[in-house]
């Protein structure tokens, strides 16, 4: 609007100024409005949830009437050693196999307490009828008690002594599988402990 030849209207600036200003309209952000939340699906999820049947299972009998029956209906039966060993003889019979025959039983120990607390620790040996091998291990007995070492050598040890075995189990002249000592003698047997190592007896492993 200002003239090529450079007049001056300063009056007519002062006119166009706050025209120019107001001329822009304001920009004013507003917030989008919330979504109405749908009652109908809620309410249709939930009779869904009410209206799937709930399966329940039927209980178990104890004893089948019939020979043949399904056996997810009934119990299953648990019997005692005897009688168990008593039923596999009677089956061998029908089935004309070996009598003398290996039986394989798998066994698994519930070791939970009640409380929690760790297991105690135990150590104990089981005699079995049969040997895996026919190899005898020998055991040497520390002990300077006689009544101790009679025991001993009744419960079947190659070696019993006291101190006087400690020289020659050095100088390798006594060579065994186990050894065994009485609490009372344990001090006295100190320069064995690195020419052992595992083999020197420990109360830790009774």
């Amino acid at each position: 609007l200002a003239p090529l030849r450079g007049w001056v209207f300063p009056e007519l600036d002062q006119r166009l100024a706050p025209a120019l200003v107001s001329a822009a309209p304001p920009s004013r952000s507003y917030a989008a409005a919330a979504k109405t939340a749908k009652r109908g699906s809620q309410k249709s999820k939930q009779e869904e949830t009410k209206k799937k049947p709930v399966t329940r299972r039927r209980p178990l009998m104890s004893k089948p009437v019939d020979d043949v029956y399904l056996t997810w209906y009934y119990e299953r039966p648990s019997y005692d050693v005897e009688e168990a060993v008593g039923m596999l003889k009677k089956f061998q019979e029908l089935d004309f196999t070996y009598p003398k025959q290996h039986v394989y039983i798998n066994i698994t120990l519930d070791m939970a307490l009640q409380k929690k607390k760790k297991v105690d620790p135990f150590a104990s040996t089981v005699l079995l009828p049969y040997r895996f091998t026919d190899e005898t291990n020998k055991v040497l007995v520390f002990t300077e008690n006689e009544q101790e070492a009679e025991i001993a050598r009744e419960n079947g040890a190659a070696v019993v002594g006291g101190v006087e075995l400690i020289k020659w189990i050095l100088e390798e002249e006594i060579q065994v599988d186990f050894y065994v000592a009485v609490p009372a003698i344990m001090p006295k047997l100190i320069p064995l402990r690195n020419k052992l190592k595992r083999k020197y007896p420990s109360t830790k492993r009774s």
